[in-house]
């Protein structure tokens, strides 16, 4: 079993504690030396205002004039020892000898302190021990005129000082045990809500998912987008942002904001889950699905996964195309042998100039057809295209022709390009027709040729063609005269050709005759044959 340290919330929880604590106690410290130097300074003022007070009353200085001061002075300093709440209150001669004293028995004797400054008519303050204790004390000239003729001096005993701080701690104590314990008990919360959110893990533990975290998001192939509620981009790993095409790190950035195809926008913010979606961008074709993250009953945020359906759909493609031309030559096989059995039928039955006539008349038109398409178009996989999709269209009761302009050399270009540009072109084409046949037979005219600096590939048919409203949705994902079946569904074809040609740099036409014409022109790259002398048509 593994050493589990200490989880970053019970980490924490003891810093803000010890923190709060230190905070408390440096506080009570500094107000503890605020209270006893203001209890100082109250003290003198107290002693310093009192023994002034006594030194210029009246009453003193007519005790002085008598035989006997302490007579009328003793009970005097009593009474103002017990309204002013000071631990005595001691009259003296210049010399120092006491006429009272809080111990009658030692009014006579010397006092006990420093008196050469109050002789000299200045205030002085100490703190001394004297016969009652340490006390803060006051000494006073009382004067006659210019003369000092007595001194007085008041003072409060330390003890007495002491008691009041004490008082004054404990109050300070209690309002420092407050506040620690609000301190702690807020500690102590905002640490069970860091628990929770940290699922208990201590700060290497954390460091260490993170940096697993990182490096997966970063090292899987598939696309991952994090957004947050509000539809800002938290996280685009490199597989998204190669996927996407992005080559800035969007994160921070709203959705919407870093170009993306508004459909493909739509389902990143979509408020639902997505799966399996496919969607077509300038350059891929992506299989997009989304997850709605909620805690609490709360949009935290959207998981986007984006996975590459680019290669896969262009293989699908070619099968297709290599499916419908093996199916074509399985139902001329099958003709075939229907016509091999009628000459043989005939040539049984004594009639072998029709025999001949017959087998000699379908084997021209078959070549013909062959050596049209051949002749006319060098590219080997565009040539195998063409035958395909004319003996498909045969089967299916329609008529694949080409132009008498038609006539290419091999291309530099990638020829599943121009399988995915022509075959859906073509594949459209025949079920426009077939689908609007009356009497006459479907047709679909095709034409491939330079123009110039461009490959013009031209697709007509004989069918409705497309209405003006729904010409500028035509080429985006999703967009149908079929019913919607199967996993991927219809509406894929032409948003697949829309792309090759952004791809390319070229251009996409549409518009009607007979039925629906679309011209594609896509610039050839350097090395592109020379167009040929034009081919006889069949």
């Amino acid at each position: 079993m593994r050493n589990r340290r200490w989880s970053l919330a019970r980490q924490l929880l003891l810093v803000q504690v010890a923190g709060f604590a230190a905070l408390v106690a440096a506080g009570a410290g500094f107000a503890w030396a605020d209270f006893s130097r203001a209890t100082d300074e109250r003290a003198t003022e107290v002693v310093a205002g009192v023994s002034r007070t006594i030194a210029a009353s009246p009453t003193v200085l007519n005790a002085l004039s008598t035989s006997d001061p302490s007579s009328m002075l003793e009970p005097y300093a009593v009474r103002v020892q017990a309204d002013t709440g000071v631990d005595f209150v001691t009259i003296m001669t210049p010399e120092g000898i006491r006429y009272t004293h809080p111990n009658p028995a030692l009014i006579g004797l010397p006092f006990l302190g420093n008196i050469e400054q109050a002789r000299e008519g200045h205030l002085y303050t100490e703190t001394y021990t004297g016969t009652l204790g340490p006390s803060m004390r006051a000494v006073v000239p009382v004067f006659d005129g210019s003369r000092v003729v007595a001194l007085v001096s008041v003072g409060i005993k330390i003890d007495a000082i002491s008691a009041q701080l004490a008082t004054e701690l404990f109050r300070l104590l209690m309002v420092a045990a407050a506040v620690l314990m609000v301190g702690v008990a807020g500690s102590v919360l905002v640490s069970s809500r860091l628990k929770r959110q940290t699922r208990g893990l201590a700060p290497a533990e954390l460091s260490s998912v993170f940096a697993y975290y990182e490096a997966t998001l970063h090292a899987v192939r598939e696309g991952l987008v994090l957004l947050d509620p509000d539809g800002e981009v938290v996280l685009c790993n490199d597989g998204a942002r190669e996927l996407l095409g992005l080559e800035e790190d969007p994160a921070g950035e709203p959705v919407g904001e870093i170009g993306l195809p508004p459909a493909l926008v739509a389902t990143f913010c979509a408020g639902e889950p997505k799966t399996d979606e496919i969607h077509v961008t300038d350059s891929r074709v992506l299989v997009v699905s989304t997850a709605p993250v909620y805690e609490e009953q709360r949009l935290r945020g959207v998981v986007v996964t984006l996975r590459d359906h680019t290669d896969l759909q262009r293989l699908t493609g070619e099968l297709n195309t290599t499916r419908g031309l093996a199916e074509s030559l399985h139902a001329q096989a099958h003709e075939a042998a229907n016509r091999l059995h009628t000459v043989v039928s005939l040539v049984e039955m004594g009639r072998a100039a029709e025999a001949v006539e017959f087998a000699t008349a379908e084997l021209r038109i078959a070549q013909q057809l062959t050596d049209r398409v051949v002749g006319a178009v060098a590219e080997p996989v565009l040539a195998a295209l063409l035958l395909g999709k004319a003996a498909e269209a045969n089967e299916r009761g329609a008529e694949l022709i080409l132009t008498d302009d038609t006539a290419l050399d091999e291309l530099d270009m990638e020829p599943r390009d121009l399988v995915t540009v022509l075959g859906n072109l073509i594949d459209n084409a025949i079920d426009a027709a077939i689908e609007n046949a009356a009497s006459a037979r479907p047709r679909v005219i095709v034409t491939v040729r330079t123009d110039g600096g461009d490959l013009l590939l031209r697709v007509a048919d004989t069918g409705k063609g497309v209405a003006d409203a729904a010409k500028s949705e035509v080429f985006q994902r999703g967009w149908s005269t079929k019913p919607q079946d199967g996993p991927v569904g219809h509406g894929l074809g032409l948003a697949l050709v829309g792309q090759v040609v952004r791809r390319h740099g070229g251009e996409i036409s549409l518009g009607n005759d007979s039925g629906a014409v679309f011209t594609v022109r896509l610039p050839l790259r350097q090395g592109a044959m020379p167009i040929r002398p034009k081919a006889g048509r069949p």
